[in-house]
């Protein structure tokens, strides 16, 4: 990736980051998917940046 969509992809996660909790659950799971590919090593880190930012996104366990 080019320094330029470097730059403009970090901007882009920021604005998610600061958004995650106005996103419906569906979209929230895709994009940390989507963050977390090839990086497992790196999902609890998410995880907790995104729930120390906002509680809210705590959801009930699904059914079934």
């Amino acid at each position: 990736m080019s320094e330029a969509a470097d730059h403009l992809a970090g901007l882009l996660g920021r604005a998610a980051i600061d958004v995650w909790g106005d996103m419906p659950r569906d979209i929230q799971e895709a994009l940390f998917e989507a963050a977390m590919k090839g990086r497992p090593a790196e999902r609890e880190e998410l995880a907790r940046l995104l729930h120390e930012r906002h509680p809210r996104t705590l959801h009930p366990a699904r059914p079934g």
